[in-house]
């Protein structure tokens, strides 16, 4: 099991999965985790995406 050092939170086996030697975290996760990092994680609740991702893959801007 994992440890989410930050808040000292335990991580459960629905929270992540691995993927070519990668931790990818769920939405289940990152919800309860409460915050974005801006790292543009696959599964970003909050509509984040990194800018080098292709736009079709990207949240729709509601301002735009």
């Amino acid at each position: 099991m994992i440890e989410h050092r930050a808040r000292n939170k335990k991580v459960t086996e629905e929270d992540y999965y691995f993927e070519n030697g990668f931790v990818v975290f769920t939405e289940q996760y990152l919800l309860k985790r409460g915050y974005c990092c801006e790292n543009g994680c696959r599964h970003c609740p909050y509509g984040y995406a990194r800018k080098d991702q292709p736009v079709e893959s990207r949240p729709k801007d509601s301002n735009s």
